[in-house]
């Protein structure tokens, strides 16, 4: 069954065994500030620990209980575990959802190893350091420094204090931290890719150890209680891939019930076993989505039908918890917001979000384009660093089926010379055909906003402050062509190199930032924003004229309005910081919801009719 008790959502949710618990709540804390930790070896001495932290919130947050925003550039996590008994032939694992930045993990002072990115999951087998009695003590070293710029850090500022754009900092745990009981050989890895032309799934993954001899994965796909799929396979290599048929994809009528959309998000669920000769069972609980993605002539295409993308951006971020959700609840209601106010899809800002968000997203419906944090400057290190994250985030997310398209670079963010400096265009290329090769499902942008090498869409960040500007500059297609050609709405040319939006095949253009609606400050008040507003009627005005050029514009295929929330001093929010409706979502979803010139009506009903 479908994981979907919020309360209790495992911080893997495609991949979730029941013997898992969560190591959440009160650890011993400490700031390092002067490196001297590991000299001391603090992984032994918990009188090093003068503080407490409520994990996962960052000692930044006020929800941490520490609540000091202040740059700290190293610091220490510790907390005593009373552990389940491990059956023979079992392992203890330890998982960390995501800490920032570089993290080395010890248990009872054996250290167990590091790893390095912000975003991203790691774990490791802690069965051997595991004491005879007694609780056992985990430590976790945290280092993360705000004047790194080869570091992706997103919109942390490396100012002391939040300005224009940028918000306080999230070091060191910042997602969940949770253990489970698994056999000694079992699944680490899952994917699920769906071909419905050949009406099948791949299934791909990797066990923890070579298996030795053959064994068996059995995969049982249902749809409620109606089972799609039951097959077996033997394998005898560590990462496997294989076919599974899905006879009824192959019902062109009846195909639709099946599809995923955010009109239609039907999940299907999966159980995978492995059995082994002589060895304990490991049987996993996982879900897929049904559904392509991609572009033609100038659209972007779900289910191979055309379909317009009415998006918000989504910075993820809450005033008392920073990038942490306060909680999983607040994960789903940020969903729930997204769709009341009439949207069918965010773009997640410079950050990769919390893989319990999307699966609220898979699971409600709600399309989302996966970015990831940038760094500030551009070198070597920089090219490593973000590289190697990017590449743990799309094996780790590529399987959610509301993820429909990749952007590894934001606004030339850690490439500011890419117009004249062709390294910096050769990395943004490079990323887009890296992500390509992993993920050839989904389109790809290299570089979303301006100065873009490489595409699949050429999203256009604009934020002029009235309609009739939009439409000089989108209303047609020739208006469009000469924006894209010698426009610079953001200051800088829109493409580079010999990207051709109108050769063949025609990509897709969106508005993919514009907007940035805020209320007039009041005097003394610390703000940032696009343009102003003097009241929530003139917010719905203001909103429907902007909207209404976009969505009017034939040569426009999807948009993503800035922004979902108040954050920080940005004041551009539809909904406050605590995640209130500046006015009824009624009215926004009115605006939102109109036909665009892009998808015709008819094609909107057809499409609807199918789903």
């Amino acid at each position: 069954m479908i994981a979907a008790d919020p309360d209790r959502l495992c911080p893997r949710p495609q991949l979730v065994r029941s013997e898992w618990f969560e190591l959440d709540g009160e650890w011993g804390f400490a700031f390092d500030d002067d490196d001297r930790g590991l000299a001391g070896q603090w992984f032994t001495k918990p009188d090093a620990f003068d503080r407490t932290i409520t994990v996962p919130y960052p000692p930044e947050s006020e929800l941490s209980g520490v609540h000091e925003p202040g740059p700290h550039g190293v610091v220490w996590y510790r907390r005593e575990v009373d552990t389940p008994p491990i059956p023979p032939g079992h392992r203890l694992i330890l998982h960390f959802a995501a800490v920032d930045y570089a993290a080395s993990v010890w248990v009872n002072g054996i250290h167990l190893g590091s790893h390095t990115g912000g975003q991203t999951p790691f774990s490791f087998d802690i069965t051997q350091a595991l004491g005879a009695d007694g609780p056992q003590v985990i430590v976790l070293r945290a280092e993360d420094r705000a004047d790194e710029g080869t570091q992706p850090r997103g919109k942390q500022d490396w100012h002391r204090e939040p300005h224009d754009i940028w918000y306080h900092r999230t070091t060191g745990i910042w997602q969940p931290v949770w253990a489970e009981v698994v056999p000694a050989l079992h699944l680490r890895e899952l994917h699920w890719t769906t071909d419905i032309a050949r009406a099948s799934v791949v299934c791909e993954g990797e066990f923890s150890v070579a298996p030795g001899e053959a064994v068996t994965v059995r995969v049982v796909l249902r749809l409620g209680d109606e089972i799609l799929a039951e097959q077996s396979v033997r394998v005898d290599r560590r990462r496997f891939r294989f076919d599974v048929a899905v006879p009824a994809l192959r019902h062109g009528p009846d195909r639709s019930r099946l599809l995923w959309s955010p009109e239609h998000p039907v999940l299907v669920d999966a159980a995978v076993e492995l059995h082994a000769a002589e060895a304990p069972s490991d049987v996993v609980s996982s879900y897929l989505g049904l559904r392509e993605v991609g572009v033609a002539d100038g659209r972007f295409l779900l289910n191979h039908v055309p379909y317009y993308p009415r998006m918000v951006l989504e910075q993820g971020y809450w005033p008392q918890s920073h990038l942490a959700a306060p909680d999983a609840v607040a994960l789903r209601h940020e969903v729930e917001l997204a769709k009341e106010l009439g949207f069918t899809g965010v773009r997640v800002h410079q950050k990769a979000e919390d893989p319990r968000f999307l699966f609220w997203c898979d699971r409600l419906g709600l399309l989302v384009w996966g970015e990831t944090a940038n760094a500030y400057e551009f070198a070597p290190e920089a090219v490593e660093r973000l590289t190697w994250e990017w590449l743990e985030i799309l094996r780790r997310d590529r399987s959610h089926p509301s993820i429909v398209t990749w952007v590894p670079v934001n606004e030339s963010w850690g490439v500011p010379d890419i117009a004249t400096e062709p390294a910096q265009v050769h990395f943004v290329r490079s990323l887009y055909h890296l992500t390509k090769s992993i993920d050839p499902t989904r389109p790809v942008i290299g570089n979303d906003g301006w100065e873009i090498p490489e595409a699949d869409i050429v999203g256009v960040h604009d934020y002029a402050p009235t309609g009739s500007a939009l439409s000089i500059r989108y209303g047609d297609a020739e208006a469009l062509h000469g924006t894209l050609s010698t426009g610079r709405p953001g200051g800088r040319r829109l493409l580079l190199g010999d990207i051709d939006p109108h050769a063949e095949p025609v990509r897709p253009i969106m508005l993919t930032e514009f907007g940035g609606l805020s209320h007039v400050p009041a005097e003394g008040e610390k703000w940032f924003g696009y343009s102003t507003v003097v009241d929530d009627d003139d917010l719905v005005a203001r909103l429907e004229e902007l909207v209404t050029a976009v969505l009017t514009s034939p040569a426009l295929a999807g948009f993503c309005y800035t922004q979902l929330t108040d954050t920080e001093q940005e004041r551009n929010g539809l909904l406050t910081a605590d995640r209130r409706p500046k006015v009824d979502p009624a009215r926004i979803r009115a605006v939102l919801s109109r036909p665009a010139a892009a998808n015709p009506p008819e094609d909107l009903n057809a499409y609807r009719d199918r789903s």
